[in-house]
């Protein structure tokens, strides 16, 4: 088996394209299997431009060396030989985003709201280490077992197209959004209603500000497990008023429902506590009213001539017609005085 840079033993094929082909090998110093990139240049090269190719992918390889990040798959190593270059990365077992869409249709919006914002991760990681990544695509796409989303093909002579002069400037950082626009696009079941089309119109947008808005919705459609709302082009939030009630009831340290009550409720529940108060206060004045006239009564029955028996009664016996003191008038007897 070939041995490259007299330790890279190639394995067998993992993949080939018109920019080279990737290998399985084993690394015989650390005893690991890597990936090894072997680069060519498209056929009908002219033999100048192919040596500024070698050359470039040879600068951005090293360059690449520095991404920090798990949305790129790392590069170990660089090692030239033939006369062209070969990429030692690190090897990310996984289905590319193309055969997953093959085997399993569309993904859901969350799925593929996340698969785009780790490529969006990759992308700036790229960029931000001097490699800006130039062609984007669904085969380029690595969803990995470890559930990562890894871009292939930076700085291994595939990130270029193969109709670009080998010495084409980079894009912009707008480049990046327009291209992960049109992968997200390739991702859901609608691109043109359906709930991310706004998002990935957003992505590919001139203004700034409504890029940065798809993405701020990208994120949050990753993290909610919903689908998108608001008016993503405009840049704009939904407004408060368009909100389903219930969507307020765990707000607050008032717990479930005691949150909404106070922001529904608003100067009307604050009305509310007074009244209550005043019943409780009328309820009390009340029973102090009764207890007060128990005592009295009890006081009064227990006064000069209250008969004897822990009852309290004034007396037992009968009135007797016309004797002293009974109140009677005309043989009718009066009634007992009560105070």
């Amino acid at each position: 088996m070939t041995l490259i840079a007299g330790r890279y033993r190639l394995l067998d094929a993992l993949a080939e394209g018109a920019a080279g082909i990737v290998w399985r090998a084993r690394d015989e110093t650390l005893g690991r299997e890597v990936a090894v990139k072997e680069v060519h240049a498209p056929p009908g090269t002219p033999e100048a431009a192919e040596r500024l190719l070698y050359a470039r992918v040879e600068r951005e390889a090293r360059a690449a060396r520095a991404i920090s990040g798990p949305g790129v798959a790392e590069v170990y190593d660089v090692a030239v030989e033939h006369g062209r270059p070969w990429i030692v990365m690190e090897l990310v077992r996984g289905l590319t985003l193309a055969e997953t869409l093959e085997a399993g249709g569309p993904l859901a919006d969350r799925e593929a709201a996340r698969v785009a914002l780790g490529v969006l991760a990759a992308l700036r990681a790229a960029r931000a280490a001097g490699v800006p990544y130039r062609e984007l695509g669904p085969d380029r796409v690595l969803l990995a077992n470890d559930g990562r989303v890894v871009v292939t093909g930076v700085a291994t002579g595939t990130s270029a197209a193969p109709d670009a002069a080998p010495d084409a400037p980079p894009p912009g950082p707008e480049e990046d959004l327009r291209s992960l626009g049109a992968l997200l696009g390739g991702m859901v079941a609608d691109r043109r209603s359906g709930p991310l089309a706004a998002v990935a119109a957003g992505l590919a947008d001139r203004d700034a500000g409504v890029r940065a808005g798809a993405v701020r919705e990208l994120e949050r459609v990753a993290g909610a497990g919903e689908g998108p709302r608001g008016d993503v082009r405009a840049g704009r939030e939904p407004e408060r008023g368009a909100e389903h009630p219930e969507d307020r009831e765990h707000d607050g340290p008032g717990g479930v429902r005691g949150a909404r009550t106070e922001e529904r409720g608003g100067a009307g529940a604050r009305r509310r506590g007074p009244g209550r108060r005043a019943v409780i206060a009328a309820g009390i004045a009340g029973l102090l009213v009764i207890v007060a006239a128990l005592v009295w009564q009890a006081v009064r029955d227990r006064g000069p001539g209250a008969g004897p028996g822990g009852g309290g009664a004034s007396s037992t016996a009968p009135a007797v017609p016309g004797a002293a003191g009974t109140g009677t008038e005309d043989g009718v007897p009066a009634a007992t005085p009560r105070s």
